[in-house]
């Protein structure tokens, strides 16, 4: 059988302001952007893997590591504000006018969440197109604290107290009799090509997902100097393993 033909999509947008230049920054020896496309290549179930960025800079970064960037993301789509839906479906008809032919899945690798295992995204990939009535198959992971229990609001000022956040925490004494919880934590979103074409603004309230479990250890989302040099010094003890480094 064909396999279904997967797009992988890594936005890498010019001018972060909480970590300047962060998507071509040096992580593990390689420029961050270039663990994404790393992990794309060493995934089963991606045919073709393209960067959109509004940056010159970082197009030629990431061509160097083995990317292509066939083109300049938009202006209009290149803004602070700009929301992901667009950006993502720009990628994909680009490449479908391009080729002639359709994609039947979009994959989203945010150069910020570079600790990736391939073979997840392969299986996440075979979980989609095992069940139609499926949008989108997502990655969550286990917080290492439970806020169900221990999320509070107020108290910021010196007469207010404390509330609980969340209802169900109410009486909850110890964390092993609170129901679990998981988070969408950025790894990865792999989605139909269909919903991303009719996808409006947000992906969780407009379609029917899945999660793929994955560790928190691999959970992490690089937004400043401070979350750079921890996944770093993780890297570097062994709590972390990316595959493309094996053997440098």
């Amino acid at each position: 059988m064909t396999r279904p033909r997967v797009l992988a999509v890594i936005p890498a947008r010019g001018g972060s302001k909480g970590l300047p230049g962060k998507n071509t920054r040096p992580l593990a020896g390689l420029p961050l952007i270039a663990h994404s496309i790393r992990a794309a290549a060493l995934t089963e179930a991606v045919t073709r893997c393209v960067i959109t960025t509004d940056s010159e800079e970082i197009a030629a970064v990431a061509r160097e590591y083995g990317g292509e960037a066939p083109f300049l993301r938009p202006v209009q789509l290149a803004a602070d504000d700009t929301p992901m839906a667009p950006v993502v479906r720009h990628a994909l008809e680009w490449c479908e006018r391009q080729e002639g032919q359709p994609y039947a899945a979009v994959l989203l690798l945010d150069p910020t969440s570079p600790a990736r295992v391939p073979q997840q995204l392969t299986d996440a990939a075979e979980r989609l197109f095992a069940n139609d009535g499926l949008d989108g198959v997502i990655s969550v992971s286990e917080p290492t604290f439970n806020p169900v229990w221990v999320g509070v609001r107020g108290g910021a000022s010196a007469d207010a107290a404390l509330e609980r956040y969340f209802e169900a925490g109410t009486g909850v004494t110890r964390r092993q009799d609170v129901e679990r919880f998981l988070r969408i934590n950025g790894n990865f979103y792999l989605w139909r090509s269909d919903f991303v074409r009719r996808l409006e603004s947000s992906w969780f309230d407009e379609g029917r997902h899945a999660g793929v479990e994955i560790p928190e250890s691999q959970a992490f989302s690089i937004d400043d100097d401070y979350e750079l040099r921890l996944i770093e010094a993780l890297i570097v003890a062994g709590v972390i393993n990316l595959p493309w480094l094996e053997g440098t």
